[in-house]
């Protein structure tokens, strides 16, 4: 029987030459290196395009990137304002990319997203590189042409959250570990282990999930003695907490004096940040400061329905699900073919490697029990893409073999599983899901009725029929996002999904577009006990983006202020360390996006960080570094939830009792000065 690259290792490519940019690799066919170019251009006009259009994005994160466009040391500590008052709940590694751009090019909503747009070219060329190493060019094109239309691959790498960044660092982190496992390099895999490390500044924890998988396929599969091996590990681990340490123990040992306060902590701290509300509260549901209605579970709770199914339910399928059976099948046929092989072949490594970042990461995702948003998805677009990838083009070699109905059957749960998610949305092109059900049946009998004597043209339209079934579902989601604006905490890609989280329109497209809206989030009554701030609690001070003038946001979204409160704010602004103070970062956010003067965030992303206390906010006030105080607004500020501070709360009681209330441009305002 003729062997494939599933069955033995194939030879390392020779180094690339400077030469060799434009026309490929010598041992490459004709067609590889312009099919590369072509999926490039086309992932860099899919996330490039209109891109605009989203405004801000997520208003938290572009005011902290005006933020370091203005002051190196909100650059650093990855500060909401240039005056430095509190940090955003993230590290600043993704902020840094946005505000490089931002200093570079300007504040606007092009130099902020761009980046993000291309980091995804950029992710689909990795991850063709390492999965053509060993498997050729056909896989790395398929698993980047998954990887670029997996809908919340496009969402993301055209917003402006720090999943982008993470997923790019972390698939060069594969690539590194692939190239140390073929023989056996120490800097390799030191460098891998940098990668994961640069990847915990971004999204701090959630980058450790693809640690197993490197360290077990290296520990068992690279060449070299037990000893040197393990060895190398150490080595690659003492690289990985250096390359996320340094920043750790800067801003730990930096006193509290001189820096920002750290946002989403309740005690200052950067450790309890890592391991609390972005560590193992995620898992636990106990985050102390969150807000979202507690814990999920298997019944449902404040953060969605937990277990085996989560991956394919009404608010995560149609981000990431529609591969996902496909990926898990190959993975199990990899993996089988590749049984008897010596314990260092390459392509049971990679199965090994790629489907232990899939399992890992899904099962957390699946089961946490905190705060969790469908984009987190994104962190499983690469794994599916190269088993994907690699699994098709290698049972496509032995077709002609009984395993070519493993392909066919793959290949068949992939147009049963798209029609039943294209059904979820029945109104948005109802002739899309018959057509790649029926289409994907006749493709996978003729897979298995191909018979040998098949002509080379017949077998390559077979083919080229497969892949348009298997990616037509993605790829329509994908323009749909692409063409839609997104904006906010929780954006979502593709068409609306009833049953998802936040009702018909879910969370995430701006405000006027069609399906938009918050569901249960800002929809508690006016003034209800312990909900929002001044007077009338939420919805009071304008519903951000396409709502009433004056607007200025809530917990997920910004608003936009009317003009006349922005040039009330930015008259004499330059006295001020802060024009105006809001309770919220989003309260925040949009006003300082709008004026270019820096806002108080009180209370930061949930309005329950213990930042500033009464005296504190006081003392500021009595210093005269704070012009007005914003109230009115929708959301944030929930003292006591979860455990969190009621700060914010006795701030907006004690302004209330203390100062007079305007109306300016429909926001309610406290002049802090008279």
């Amino acid at each position: 029987m003729t062997t494939t690259t599933l069955e033995r290792p194939l030879p390392a490519p020779a180094p690339g030459r400077l030469a060799r940019l434009v026309r490929g690799r010598v041992d490459d066919p004709a067609w590889a290196r312009p099919a590369l170019l072509g999926l490039l251009a086309a992932t860099a006009l899919l996330y490039l395009w209109a891109l605009s259009a989203s405004g801000w994005a997520n208003d938290f994160y572009s005011a902290a990137a005006q933020a370091a466009s203005q002051s190196w040391k909100a650059f650093f500590f990855g500060s909401s304002d240039a005056s430095n008052f509190i940090t955003v709940d993230k590290p600043p590694a993704a902020l840094w990319v946005m505000g490089l751009s931002a200093r570079l090019f300007g504040v606007s909503s092009w130099s902020v997203l761009a980046p993000e747009a291309l980091m995804g070219v950029a992710t689909v060329g990795l991850l063709y590189a390492t999965v053509r190493r060993w498997f050729g060019p056909a896989a790395g094109l398929l698993a980047g042409a998954v990887m670029a239309l997996t809908p919340v691959a496009t969402l993301i790498f055209r917003f402006n959250n720090p999943d982008a960044l993470l997923v790019l660092l972390l698939v060069a982190g594969a690539y590194a570990t692939v190239r140390a496992l073929e023989d056996g390099s120490t800097g390799w895999l030191v460098l891998a282990g940098a990668c994961v490390g640069f990847g915990f500044l971004a999204k701090q924890l959630q980058a450790l999930l693809v640690v197993p998988a490197f360290a077990l396929v290296y520990l068992a599969a690279a060449p070299g003695s037990l000893a040197r091996r393990l060895g190398q590990l150490v080595a690659a681990g003492v690289a990985m907490v250096a390359s996320a340490g340094w920043w750790v123990a800067i801003v730990e040992l930096t006193p509290a004096s001189a820096r920002p306060y750290i946002g989403g902590s309740q005690t200052n701290s950067i450790l309890e940040l890592t391991f609390g509300y972005n560590g193992f509260g995620r898992l636990t549901g106990n985050e102390t400061g969150s807000v979202g209605g507690g814990p999920g579970g298997p019944g449902g709770g404040g953060w969605g329905q937990t277990g085996w199914a989560r991956m394919f339910g009404a608010e995560v399928g149609g981000q990431i699900a529609w591969l996902l059976p496909a990926a898990l099948l190959l993975l199990a046929a990899g993996l089988w073919l590749t049984r008897r092989m010596p314990r260092t072949n390459r392509a049971r490594a990679a199965f090994a490697l790629w489907g232990g970042w899939l399992v890992v990461t899904g099962l957390v995702f699946s089961f946490m029990q905190g705060i969790f948003h469908p984009y987190y998805a994104v962190a499983l677009a690469p794994a599916v893409g190269a088993l994907v990838g690699m699994g098709a083009t290698g049972l496509w070699e032995v077709r002609r073999h009984p395993t070519r109905r493993w392909l066919a059957g793959t290949l068949a749960v992939t147009a049963v599983w798209s029609y039943l998610l294209l059904r979820r949305t029945p109104d948005w092109h109802p002739g899309l899901a018959p057509l790649v059900l029926v289409a994907g049946l006749v493709v996978a009998a003729l897979v298995v009725a191909t018979p040998r004597v098949a002509s080379r043209r017949a077998g390559l339209s077979v083919a080229a029929a497969g892949l348009l079934v298997a990616l037509a579902g993605p790829a329509a989601y994908s323009l749909d996002t692409a063409a839609t604006p997104h904006g906010g905490a929780i954006p979502s890609a593709g068409p609306a999904v009833p049953g998802a989280r936040g009702g018909p329109g879910g969370f995430g497209r701006l405000r006027g577009a069609p399906g938009g809206g918050f569901g249960a989030f800002g929809q508690a009554a006016p003034g209800a006990p312990g909900q929002g701030f001044g007077p009338g609690g939420f919805g009071q001070g304008g519903a951000g983006r396409g709502g009433p003038r004056g607007g200025l946001g809530g917990l997920l979204d910004g608003g936009t202020p009317d003009a006349e409160l922005v040039a009330l704010l930015q008259q004499d602004a330059d006295r001020y360390s802060w024009v105006a103070a809001a309770i919220g970062s989003n309260s925040a956010a949009g006003v300082q996006l709008a004026t270019g003067d820096p806002v108080m965030a009180i209370g930061g992303f949930n309005g329950s960080d213990p930042a500033p206390t009464l005296a504190q906010f006081q003392q500021y006030v009595a210093e005269g570094r704070i012009h007005y105080f914003l109230g009115g607004g929708r959301m944030g500020g929930m003292g006591g939830a979860m455990g969190g501070s009621d700060a914010a709360r006795q701030i907006s009681a004690w302004v209330q009792d203390n100062f007079t209330a305007t109306t300016v441009g429909g926001a309610t305002v406290y002049d802090l000065t008279s």
